[in-house]
């Protein structure tokens, strides 16, 4: 969608990130669960702008093609599709799980999950470091779910992972950035891509990701459980953009004391 400013339209639209072998300019990720419906869904889809969509491996039968598939309607010809682990809670799970979407896509990308409490769905920090380290070895381009954990996120950039994908909240919750200092200690520590996943519930918690500096956001329950999903994709379609613009243009320093906006010299006098 363009906007009044071409020259911040174009800029945008300029910008690139690579993952593996795939180079992105959308900076919006998002899911394939609990949508109505899959038209719902690629509709979506077409309203966040997104160019990559992660779809869970074990809950979507990925070698049905017929109109009511999944992949009739999100064809892989037109949207890369990212795999992923959800629902595993085993190093050994997530990694016959990453071997199966690499059979059935034809992709070596893999979002890695490997849960350690069925509660909050917060990551096994442990089993996901074993794991990015097989799949890695293997030829995977792995995109680790992580705690926002500064130091699990330099082990796996270590490792040889693609990028780190730190949760905001817990999966589903919708409750936005609970940690924005552990992000931005992510953010200064590691090179590779942070991408922001789980938690995210609304636009502007999108923008606050961009506005901390992420590479990317990624999202489902915020936009499928949404009253009207289509609106609230394009919603996070424009909260990434203006976050991703605030972010370039640097804020303004926080003053404890107010500033007068007007200069003090060459005012009028009133006498």
């Amino acid at each position: 969608m363009s906007s009044t400013h071409p020259a911040a339209d174009d800029a945008l639209a300029a910008q690139t990130y690579q993952l593996g072998e795939h180079v992105f300019r959308s900076r919006l990720i998002i899911g394939t669960g609990r949508y109505a419906s899959y038209a719902q869904n690629r509709a979506a889809l077409d309203a966040s702008g997104a160019e990559m969509v992660t779809v869970a491996v074990r809950r979507v039968d990925l070698s049905a093609t017929d109109a009511d598939s999944l992949l009739h309607h999100i064809p892989p010809d037109r949207f890369v599709l990212l795999p992923n682990t959800a629902g595993c809670f085993t190093v050994d799970e997530a990694l016959v799980t990453a071997r199966l979407a690499r059979e059935l896509l034809d992709t070596r990308l893999i979002k890695l999950e490997v849960i350690g409490d069925p509660r909050t769905l917060f990551p096994d920090v442990a089993g996901t470091l074993e794991a990015a380290r097989i799949l890695v070895a293997e030829g995977f381009t792995v995109l680790p779910y992580i705690t926002d954990d500064v130091v699990a996120c330099q082990r796996l950039q270590d490792l040889g992972c693609a990028a780190v994908m730190p949760l905001a909240a817990p999966i589903g919750s919708g409750l936005g950035i609970r940690n924005p200092i552990n992000l931005r200690i992510i953010l200064e520590s590691v090179e590779v891509p942070v991408i922001v996943d789980a938690g995210v519930g609304t636009a502007s918690d999108a923008a606050i990701a961009m506005e901390l500096g992420a590479t990317a956001v990624l999202m489902n329950t915020g936009i499928a459980l949404a009253k009207d999903p289509i609106k609230m994709a394009h919603a996070m379609r424009l909260g990434v953009q203006a976050g991703r613009l605030a972010y370039e243009a640097g804020r303004m320093p926080r003053r404890l004391h107010a500033a007068a906006s007007s200069p003090e010299e060459g005012r009028i006098e009133l006498t």
